[in-house]
């Protein structure tokens, strides 16, 4: 009897060991690019939804290894070209990409591993869809990119400027990376070419929303396309609005500081997924808000 068990314990302690997700931050893949279309896995393995993120870019930008790995693929899939890398407990692929690396190359972490191609993309203009794979699991790429309260940034060349607070005429409501400009662009949900009049952080839902400035709340409720809304007057025809909240807390009236909390963040009205839209209105007029945070 004690033959077979002991060989049954030789077979179970040479099998692999399960993969568990690797928790080192991943880089950036561009040298620049915001958030465009977030990770909406499928309910089920062969459903529809969005298996990785995509990451707004222009044709013949360098497209760089997220981590040090292996080359495991670089060719075309359902003709659509793209590189896969190996981390060992993790892979990330890259489409479409006209690969400058072959399998069974061992790349680094930033190092250019191709071009970004405009054939092929399925965004509205030229984008880098990012995946991230355990075993046969999507997994969202954003929570190594620091999608949630943070985003890496390259160590090349100089520092950008602090995020918040750095001394604008505002303070920044939330922190987390832009994923959508102030300007013209094609709607991610209507399809129509109109100006973005705020700006879009990408942050997790439930994070606090706080006044850009002092000032009194002039409207808080439903409004339409933009979800749950907070609006507040700071004067001198000058006001700022929190759109798409989970929840307001702060009512018609109240007199609010800098930096107080009015709500926190959401996906309400017309959304494509957890995210503030942040707008600054002079006179009536959208007017872009980055330039005064």
């Amino acid at each position: 009897m004690r033959r077979p068990l002991l060989a049954l314990a030789a077979v179970v302690l040479l099998l692999p060991a399960p993969a568990t997700a690797d928790t080192v931050p991943w880089s950036w893949p561009l040298d620049d690019g915001q958030v465009g279309r977030r990770f909406d896995p499928p309910a089920d393995r062969y459903g529809t939804g969005h298996r990785g993120i995509d990451l707004e870019a222009s044709v013949g930008d360098a497209v760089r290894s997220v981590a040090a790995g292996r080359v495991t693929f670089a060719g075309p899939v359902g003709g659509v070209p793209v590189v896969t890398i190996d981390h060992g407990a993790e892979r990330s692929t890259y489409q479409p990409v006209e690969a400058l690396v072959r399998v069974g190359d061992a790349v680094t972490a930033r190092q250019v591993i191709g071009t970004l191609l405009g054939e092929h993309s399925h965004c509205s203009g030229a984008c880098l869809h990012l995946g991230r794979l355990v075993g046969d699991d999507y997994l969202d790429p954003l929570d190594l990119l620091g999608g949630g309260r943070f985003r890496l940034i390259s160590p090349d060349g100089d520092p950008p400027e602090p995020p918040a607070a750095a001394g604008g005429e505002l303070v920044r409501p939330v922190g987390g990376p832009v994923t959508s400009p102030f300007g013209l662009r094609v709607h991610p949900i209507t399809g129509v070419r109109k100006l973005h009049d705020g700006t879009d952080f990408g942050v997790p839902c439930g994070t606090p929303v706080h006044a850009a400035a002092a000032g009194r709340v002039t409207s808080s409720g439903t409004a339409g396309a933009y979800g749950q809304q907070v609006v507040v007057g700071h004067g001198a025809g000058t006001e700022t609005s929190y759109s798409h909240l989970s929840r307001r807390g702060v009512a018609v009236g109240a007199v609010v500081s800098p930096g107080d909390v009015i709500g926190l963040v959401g996906s309400t009205g017309s959304s494509t997924g957890c995210h503030l839209h942040f707008m600054v209105v002079r006179d009536g007029v959208p007017t872009d808000p980055l330039p005064l945070l």
